[in-house]
């Protein structure tokens, strides 16, 4: 069993939240102040769950800088009161910061019951397989 701080145990929850208003805003036609919302409490959650310090040193890598900025500047972009533009970009980027954690998570989520079967499907498993392979090589 893994044990979490109070911090982490806070962060989880503002970054569960964060996911929550960001999905809801979608859902809403882009909703600018739920996206806003959304996005704040999605990048504090991540501050408080792995610390601030290891935070800074992941999103701002010399290789990651290109991912960085589409990730925090879609965030600003949504600020600002762009939603589906900021929200573009975000999604760009997030998936520049998170490419080489989805190889994992496809490995974790093929082992649970239910969604591991859906995964394998025929037309399915092609895509997540080439998807997690071009990701693991980049």
């Amino acid at each position: 069993m893994i044990s979490l701080t109070d911090s982490q145990k806070i962060g989880m929850g503002l970054t569960g939240f964060g996911v929550f208003f960001l999905f809801f805003g979608m859902i809403l036609f882009f909703d600018k102040a739920l996206l806003a919302i959304g996005n704040i409490l999605f990048v504090a959650g991540l501050s408080f769950v792995i610390g601030l310090e290891r935070t800074f040193r992941f999103f701002f890598q010399r290789h990651k800088m290109k991912a960085t900025g589409f990730f925090l500047g879609g965030v600003f972009v949504v600020l600002i009161g762009w939603p589906i533009i900021g929200v573009v970009l975000e999604v760009y980027g997030f998936f520049l910061l998170f490419r080489g954690f989805f190889p994992v998570a496809v490995g974790f989520i093929r082992r649970i019951p239910i969604l591991g079967s859906l995964l394998n499907l025929p037309g399915i498993s092609g895509l997540v397989d080439k998807v997690g392979e071009s990701n693991a090589m980049v």
